[in-house]
């Protein structure tokens, strides 16, 4: 009989998923892929890989693409924080390793936007070294197979489980590599989140000890999490019969320096709404109410209402204070990156 290790990579040869970068695992390949995979489903990530490759092909185009180009080619994968961190570590790459990514784990953890899982995932997937890649997915495995109540957002946990699994990492170049994509496979389409795990599909069922007690879902344990906090906006779509109104949000903070369509704190009415106009210098020559809309951030939540607002003509003033820009539908779909959060209002443009 075969052990686990052989178990599992027997299991991800037949069932592993056929991904663009899993394809062509290079160095540059593995690394974008696994940044745009933090918090993104992979169906979600394919249509962006396979964009932003067409645009930055290899680490030099991506240290010398402007910012708002690169956070367009961004734009609606969210935490906006992973794209700038891509290029600054493009930068440090370029000045500091003459543009060839760095193979150890130890050199990885250097770079911007990169920590620990994401490091092991390039030296194993990439260069073929002998180091785990310990995601969500890894953990929940783990957690249930060895029935472990340890909470596993603890950073000691982490450090245990990691150095667990690095332990049955097996020897041969690129084995590693397969053995922790065979993990995120399996946590992927069978030992589910949030619901019962496929278990009679698993090729571990009669090593786990929760399966064995049929306590699959009490694993992984987590501390609850803290209600996020709601923020109530209203959003303005101010337009003429060619340009609608955004401006560039503060350069630190929620969504920082992306574009955005003008808001208010709190929920305005109509009267409400035509004076935050005018205190712009804007006077409207029709206002309609648009639906409420609601957006999920990962500590806060935007709850907004919104009006659309009909002038003469934008370009007869600018409010500087608003650091504002004046778009064509266009300029919006290829230039200017706006996050989607706005997305329920931005097809309210003309």
């Amino acid at each position: 009989m075969k052990k686990p290790v052989g178990q599992l990579l027997d299991w991800y040869e037949n069932n592993r998923r056929i991904l663009p970068w899993r394809e062509d695992p290079s160095p540059y390949h593995v690394w974008i892929s696994e940044i745009m995979l933090q918090q993104t489903r992979v169906e979600a990530v394919k249509p962006y890989y396979t964009r932003f490759l067409e645009n930055l092909p290899d680490i030099e185009a991506l240290s010398r693409v402007p910012e708002d180009a690169l956070l367009k080619l961004w734009e609606g994968l969210g935490y906006y924080s992973r794209a700038r961190n891509l290029k600054r570590a493009a930068e440090i790459i370029m000045r500091e390793h003459d543009g060839q990514m760095p193979e150890t784990p130890e050199e990885l953890v250097k770079l911007p936007g990169i920590g620990c899982y994401t490091a092991g995932a390039i030296a194993s997937i990439a260069f073929g070294g002998r180091f785990p890649a310990v995601d969500g997915n890894a953990l929940r495995i783990w957690t249930r197979v060895h029935a472990d109540s340890r909470d596993i957002m603890k950073e000691s946990t982490k450090r245990a489980l990691r150095a667990q699994i690095e332990a049955i990492l097996p020897d041969a170049p690129f084995a590693a590599g397969r053995f922790n994509q065979a993990l995120m496979d399996l946590g992927s389409a069978v030992c589910l989140p949030n619901s019962m795990p496929k278990c009679t599909e698993c090729p571990w069922k009669t090593n786990c000890l929760a399966h064995g007690q049929g306590r699959e879902t009490d694993y992984p344990v987590t501390a609850a999490k803290k209600a996020r906090r709601i923020e109530k906006r209203t959003i303005f779509v101010i337009e003429d019969e060619g340009c609608v109104l955004i401006r560039k949000r503060p350069q630190k903070g929620l969504l920082a320096g992306l574009y955005e369509l003008p808001g208010a704190e709190g929920h305005l009415n109509r009267k409400e709404a035509l004076a935050f106009c005018e205190s712009l210098g804007i006077r409207a020559l029709k206002i309609t109410p648009l639906p409420p809309a609601k957006h999920i951030f990962t500590h806060i939540e935007w709850h907004m209402t919104g009006y659309r607002i009909r002038v003469d003509a934008l370009s007869d003033f600018f409010p500087e204070q608003m650091q504002a820009v004046l778009a064509g539908k266009q300029d919006i779909a290829t230039r200017y990156s706006i996050p989607s959060a706005f997305s329920n209002y931005i097809l309210y443009i003309t």
